[in-house]
Formats: structure tokens, C-alpha cells, sequence
């Protein structure tokens, strides 16, 4: 049962980072005392507000936690933007979890938050597989490490489109400062066409975390210094991230829903194919209609993750 007039607590964590200390805001839903919990991560550019429908969902069964990656809504901005790579969030994802102590931990990851959490569950897999190496006798049994028990990725996967990679590249730099509200949300429907048909109220739900008022003007609420990293990487890192990517996904071992855009750019059919393949976990759902990314706001995108989460 979806409360539409259910509202998120507004939290904090310090993390660290080679450059300093930021702290990094997370939205959280439901019971604080309950320790089944589901973390949504927002792609490169958004916020953990685009979760609020599919929080309001499942906020009776899980402890839902949607975190600002650093550099982006209410969170810190780094010191250093070379920082803002996938090690680093999940070194802070890292940090969240031990704040939040779950029993049972579920994932949603968005493009971005996708990619989060598959470096998180390849870094725990490795930390698991290193424990008979190196016994002594102070030592966790591997069952207390961290472990994921459903992960959805949300239009993403360990292959990316460079043709999409380059598309989105090309807004992520760029200024946005609007004399109004209605201007910004203009500007942002126009690059957001891929996102698929939504009403007027959930543009202006879309646009309201990510583009603030600030001095009287609207203005992206993230660092504009995200698009230094991305435009750093060579094709070679590129490939060697990829292969990473592959080695953290063959690694889940909790089932997965592969979500994708009829016409996404980012994540293809074929690759979709091989991660149905390489992983007898998965199952994919596509969303008719939409490019990259669901929002997971219609009704038909919450019920599909929804009814996932709570099988």
C-alpha cells in the first residue's frame, strides 16, 4: 500500500576520502528500528529523492534509505573532484551500512547507483573469499560481513555504452542557473526525454532536489566538477572497469532484477543476454516506452521492483 503523505527523515554520515572528511546526506523511510533494509542509490546526476514513490511502497516492510552521493543534493562536495569515481562511493555506501547495522540488506541502483552496487557486492565477495587466507583468532565468521539479499539494477550493467557515456557526458559539466522553477523544469524535460512520458506533477517532482532555489535562481544542486573524472577516462580504464564489472556481477549470489529501458542507449539487449546468462540469478523486466532510465514512478515500474522486493 502506497502513503502518499509519508515524508523521509533527513540524515547524515561522515565518510572519508584521500582528500578529507565530507559527510554524505541519506533520505531514510520507515521504522528506524527495523533492520530490513533497502538502500536506493540515484544515477549520475539525480537524487536520493527520485525514490520517494517506490520508498513510500515499501516503506512498511523495509528500513528505506535513498543517500545524496557525495558531490550531489544535501551531501558534502569533494575536495578533490578526482574523487568522484565508483571506489569512493562505495567506500562511503561502506560507511552507511556499518551507521545502519542491517540484518537483511536489498539494493536498488539506478545507472550510477547500479554500478555501486555491483563494486559493493564484488568488494564483499573478495573480502569473504581472502578470510581463509589470512585465519587468526580474533576473526568474523564470513556471515557477518556484508551481504546483499536482492539486487535490483536499474537500467545498467557491466557493460556500458560509450555512445551513451559520451551523450551523457556532454550535460554533466555544463551551467544550469534558471530565474525560475518552471524554466528549469523546462530545461530538464528537455534533456530527460529519454526518461519516457510523465505527467506535469512528476516533472516538477523529478526537478524539484535537483535543480534548488538558490540566491533568488534556480541551480543544479550537484558539482559541476562530476564531469572531470569521467572525461579523464581512457578507453583503456574503460575496459579494465568493465572487466571488473563482470567479476563483481558473476559474483552475486542473490537474485537480481535486471531492469531496462525498451530503448536504452546505455544497456543493450545483448548485454542484458549475457547477464542473463552469466548469472542464473537474474531476471530482467523492460519497460516499454522509456530509454535510459525508468524512474520508477509509474505505477508499472514501482508494482515490477516492488513485487521483487517483497517475494
Amino acid at each position: 500500500m502506497l502513503d502518499a503523505s509519508l515524508e523521509p527523515r533527513l540524515e547524515f554520515v561522515t565518510c572519508a576520502s584521500p582528500a578529507g572528511l565530507h559527510r554524505m546526506a541519506y533520505w531514510e523511510w520507515g521504522d528506524v528500528a527495523n533492520d530490513q533494509v533497502l538502500v536506493c542509490v540515484h544515477g549520475l546526476t539525480r537524487s536520493g529523492r527520485d525514490f520517494d514513490t517506490l520508498a513510500r511502497r515499501l516503506a512498511g516492510r523495509y528500513r528505506v534509505v535513498c543517500p545524496d552521493v557525495v558531490g550531489r543534493g544535501r551531501s558534502d562536495w569533494l575536495a578533490n573532484p578526482a574523487f568522484y569515481t565508483v571506489p569512493q562511493y562505495v567506500s562511503d555506501m561502506v560507511t552507511l551500512i556499518a551507521r545502519l547495522r542491517p540484518a537483511s540488506l536489498a539494493w536498488v541502483g539506478t545507472s550510477m547507483g547500479g554500478l555501486i552496487g555491483l563494486g559493493l557486492a564484488g568488494a564483499a565477495a573478495l573480502a569473504r573469499a581472502m578470510l581463509p587466507l589470512r585465519p587468526h583468532a580474533g576473526m568474523l565468521p564470513p556471515q557477518d560481513g556484508i551481504r546483499l539479499s536482492k539486487l535490483v539494477l536499474n537500467d545498467v550493467g557491466p557493460r556500458l555504452e560509450t555512445g551513451a557515456l559520451a551523450r551523457i557526458g556532454q550535460y554533466v559539466g555544463e551551467p544550469g542557473v534558471f530565474a525560475s522553477f518552471a524554466e528549469a523544469v523546462a530545461a530538464m524535460r528537455a534533456n530527460s526525454e529519454t526518461f519516457g512520458p510523465h505527467s506535469d506533477a512528476q516533472w516538477d517532482q523529478l526537478a524539484r532536489f535537483v535543480y534548488p532555489e538558490q540566491g533568488g535562481q534556480w541551480v543544479k544542486h550537484y558539482d559541476l566538477a562530476l564531469a572531470q573524472p569521467m572525461a579523464a577516462q581512457t578507453s583503456e580504464e574503460l575496459a579494465a572497469g568493465e572487466q571488473i564489472l563482470w567479476r563483481s556481477y558473476d559474483a552475486v549470489d542473490c537474485p537480481i532484477l535486471i531492469v531496462r529501458g525498451e530503448y536504452s542507449d546505455l544497456l543493450t539487449r545483448a548485454t542484458v543476454e549475457e547477464m542473463r546468462q552469466r548469472n542464473p540469478r537474474a531476471q530482467v523486466h523492460e519497460v516499454r516506452g522509456v530509454g535510459h532510465a525508468p524512474t520508477l514512478m509509474a505505477d508499472d515500474q514501482v508494482a515490477a521492483v516492488a513485487d521483487f522486493l517483497l517475494a
